[in-house]
């Protein structure tokens, strides 16, 4: 297996130590022999990528290296992302034959810069679940243990980041599906603020593309690697506005905040209102609190500039279930509205917000997002006191494979059941009102798994949230391999 950096890769070939070819089928003879297990790259692009590593390698004899930060270095991406020839079904059975002609964006952008396409990796059913498996693909197995998911949608770019076939992948996250599988596989994450990264031809299989992507709400697309500094390598390839296929306009995003971990300011969070988290998970970020304290961070638990999170929750909740309402087929909305309709309108649990989400008027929805706006507000106050606001990912570490009903689920979290449609409320806080998180590797629990805790910053000072997590692994370690790969 390869668990050198990206960064340092990218050095190395630059260096002429190792061949883009050397590289190309290291990845090729890791995943032919470890993915029979783990199903983690679902559509193999072997021989194109060959001939892509010989092209690079005549690049860099003759250094032909300019803005081309990533030329030779073998990546995968997401299977929701189009790349020209290749199927993009989205877990959904029998679109593997639709032609696929055009790359997307993100994915222009990687292979502009040098990148070397091996393939793509496993998602969940309509990218709609905390786990990967789907019809057509299978199930992904977490590198970490075969018996627990490498989470969702992301899912199988996190195991084969994990599992050393590749250094730095590209994904999306709605409801946490950059940030969960990272999570659940101890690597690295970053949810980008709201439109820098253009999502345009992520594309349900079927639907055409537009010249320019129609705005799906909450949603955005990021990096995922095994450092931070790959992630900051990967945001300054994939950043900037949605203008042409090829490389971006170069997006001036503010520095980072500081550069010493000892000058940050982190407000800790280790409770939600609206969901438990288990003390798997609270232990870690707790000890990480401390540790920071001690290398000199003003660390806060306390501020009357902190949003109510329970709105945040609520509000994400209501805007996601209309997002999701509004793409329903018409038999399942028509059923929804039954729904709705034996639910009162006051009703403020969890279940009563999903039901009247789905099927929200303009009206509502509008009010809704007001309250958003009042929201974002109120996190630009916060963060002029306070740098990161570090909290979990999720309630618990990696879940156990459960293939069941989704509206039947239940986690345990502390030896008790929580519905499964809790799970995303600690990644609302940065999805609602399009801040950046950075999610990162921080303890490995006592049945084995990672745990990992996210990095929420101010809208577009991704830089800082990055630099945060970069700074941790500096002081207290970052990646570590699973021992069962």
């Amino acid at each position: 297996m390869e668990y050198r950096t990206a960064t340092a890769l990218a050095a190395a070939l630059r260096a002429k130590e190792v061949s883009s070819a050397e590289l190309t089928e290291a990845a090729i003879a890791a995943i032919e022999a470890g993915d029979g297990v783990l199903n983690a790259v679902v559509v193999r692009d072997f021989d194109r990528a060959r001939a892509a590593a010989t092209a690079a390698d005549a690049a860099l004899a003759k250094g032909d290296v300019a803005g081309r930060p990533l030329l030779g270095l073998p990546v995968t991406v997401k299977e929701s992302f189009n790349v020209a020839g290749l199927p993009t079904t989205w877990g959904l059975p029998g679109k593997q034959h639709i032609p696929v002609a055009q790359d997307a964006v993100a994915v222009a952008r990687l292979k502009a810069a040098g990148a070397v396409l091996l393939g793509k990796t496993n998602v969940s059913y309509l990218l709609a679940d905390w786990q990967a498996y789907n019809e057509p693909y299978g199930t992904s197995k977490n590198p970490w243990s075969a018996d627990h998911t490498p989470g969702g949608s992301s899912g199988g770019s996190a195991a084969a980041l994990a599992a050393g076939y590749v250094a730095l992948e590209l994904g999306s996250d709605l409801a946490g599906s950059l940030r969960v599988p990272a999570h659940f596989c101890g690597v690295y994450a970053h949810k980008p603020s709201s439109d820098i990264i253009p999502g345009r031809g992520q594309t349900p299989p079927g639907i055409p593309v537009l010249s320019l992507a129609a705005r799906m709400d909450l949603a955005v697309s990021g990096p995922m690697a095994r450092s931070a500094e790959d992630l900051m390598l990967g945001l300054d390839v994939l950043a900037g506005p949605d203008d042409h296929e090829g490389t971006a306009w170069q997006l001036a995003l503010p520095p980072p905040r500081h550069r010493a971990l000892k000058d940050y300011r982190v407000f800790v969070v280790d409770q939600h209102p609206l969901t438990p988290t288990d003390a798997a998970v609270r232990g870690p970020l707790n000890d990480l609190a401390g540790r920071l304290e001690a290398a000199g961070c003003r660390v806060g638990r306390d501020s009357a500039a902190l949003p109510d999170l329970g709105l945040v929750g609520s509000t994400y909740l209501r805007l996601l279930m209309a997002f999701i309402g509004g793409t329903m087929p018409q038999s399942d909305y028509d059923s929804a509205v039954i729904r709705a309709g034996a639910v009162p309108e006051a009703a403020a649990d969890l279940r009563s917000i999903v039901e009247h989400g789905l099927v929200m008027s303009h009206r509502g929805w509008m009010q809704t997002d007001f309250l958003r706006t009042g929201l974002a507000h109120q996190w630009r106050r916060f963060f002029r006191d306070w740098d990161v606001l570090l909290c979990p990912v999720m309630p618990t570490p990696a879940l156990a494979h459960d293939h069941g009903p989704m509206a039947g689920r239940m986690v345990q979290v502390d030896g008790r059941p929580v519905p499964y449609g809790q799970l995303p409320l600690w990644s609302s806080i940065a999805t609602l009102t399009g801040q950046p998180a950075t999610a990162f590797p921080v303890a490995i629990a006592a049945n084995g798994l990672p745990v990992g805790m996210q990095a929420v910053g101010p809208f577009l000072e991704d830089r800082t949230t990055i630099m945060f997590a970069q700074l941790v692994a500096e002081a207290f370690g970052g990646f570590v391999p699973p021992p069962r790969v």
